[in-house]
């Protein structure tokens, strides 16, 4: 059983083939290739009879079973989903798992029906490998990274940049407690992939946000969050109306705007509570019992005058929670990396830090020719 096959190389991603997977939807949930699209040659459960049989009896008895299993109706079905794919990408690649059986068979199978696309060499692991190194070899190109007290809109400027890398934006998460987003965030492996993919397109320098290593529920690569760690900074500070202002925009008008666009304007306001409320509940340790009342009562007053579409009234609780909490936490981590020895390249308003990174960005930019 053989068919076309081509080396795995980063520049499949880079130049956006399309990809069938053929893997079970399950592996797929679990993270795929950029711009994939899930066309399984045996689902979920039939790949764990196959596997049984192949733990019990063995390969033959293991395609056997899967051929018993993927005929008939079923197998006309997969084979007019691919087909179908095929005809409105014809340049489509397939792969499995290692780039083994699983493409291979679905490779003989539409060279019978009359096309057979390649298959990737070894598959989705070698891919993966190729993709993870170029996130590693990112630390030999010039990192700048953007730091500044909660509200400075450090994303914003990010993505003002050429050079910019929005690891929040990868990470479907708006940084903090808060910034949970209604739409579920990425496999672990999905968030490394979209970064290498960004990561591809820059040969020069990258600016990046202040992150820890954890954003929301994925984490940024070992490797590379040690490179950002040791990246010369600038600091971005803004007075406390500015920030809320910012906060206002990105914790209580994009996210009812993103919960209403997903669940309905009923439900997704309930959601929208919901989530800051039980963010708040989620910092109980570190508040304490009797300022994370205070917040609750000022956090539920604030709902009911934006019910009567006052919104303002949440600054009643976020300016405690910068300046109690978020505030105090940064200036402790930012005391940590002045002591590391850590240098500080600029210190201003948004707009100086726009300018500086924008400087520094030339200046670290490859020569042309």
């Amino acid at each position: 059983m053989s068919g076309a096959s081509i080396p795995a190389d980063i520049d499949l991603v880079r130049q956006a083939y399309p990809l069938i997977d053929v893997r079970a939807p399950v592996e797929f949930a679990q993270g795929a290739l950029p711009g994939a699209v899930n066309l399984p040659l045996l689902n979920d459960d039939e790949r764990h009879q196959v596997g049984l049989a192949y733990k019990k009896r063995g390969q033959a008895a293991a395609i056997k079973l899967g051929e018993k299993l993927v005929s008939g109706e079923v197998k006309a079905g997969r084979l007019a989903a691919w087909r179908s794919y095929l005809g409105r990408h014809p340049d489509a690649l397939i792969y499995c798992f290692r780039g083994g059986l699983r493409s291979q068979i679905v490779q003989q199978w539409l060279a019978e029906a009359g096309s057979a696309p390649p298959r990737i060499e070894g598959g989705w692991k070698a891919m993966r490998q190729r993709l993870c190194g170029r996130v590693d070899a990112a630390v030999s190109q010039p990192m700048l990274v953007v730091s500044g007290l909660t509200g400075c809109a450090k994303t914003a400027l990010i993505n003002r940049l050429e050079s910019g890398v929005d690891l929040e934006g990868f990470a479907n998460h708006k940084g903090s407690a808060f910034g949970r987003m209604p739409e579920p965030p990425p496999p672990q492996v999905d968030f490394e992939h979209a970064l290498a993919r960004r990561l591809m397109s820059l040969s020069g320098p990258l600016t990046l946000e202040d992150e820890s290593r954890q954003v929301g529920s994925v984490n940024i690569p070992l490797t590379f969050w040690q490179g950002m760690e040791k990246a010369p900074r600038i600091r971005v500070e803004m007075p406390l109306d500015w920030r809320l202002e910012q906060l206002q925009k990105d914790y209580i008008i994009d996210l009812e705007r993103a919960h209403c666009a997903r669940f309905g304007e009923e439900e997704g306001w309930q959601r929208m509570r919901q989530q800051l409320g039980n963010a708040l509940l989620r910092l109980k340790k570190r508040l304490g019992s009797a300022r994370l009342a205070r917040l609750q009562r000022l956090q539920e007053l604030a709902f009911a005058a934006h019910e009567s579409g006052d919104r303002q009234a949440h600054e009643a609780w976020l300016a405690p929670l910068l300046t109690e909490y978020y505030d105090p936490m940064y200036r402790y981590h930012l005391k940590r990396h002045q002591e590391a020895g850590l240098r500080e390249l600029h210190v201003g308003d948004w707009e100086s830090c726009l300018g500086a990174a924008r400087e520094w960005q030339a200046e670290h930019m490859p020569a042309s020719g």
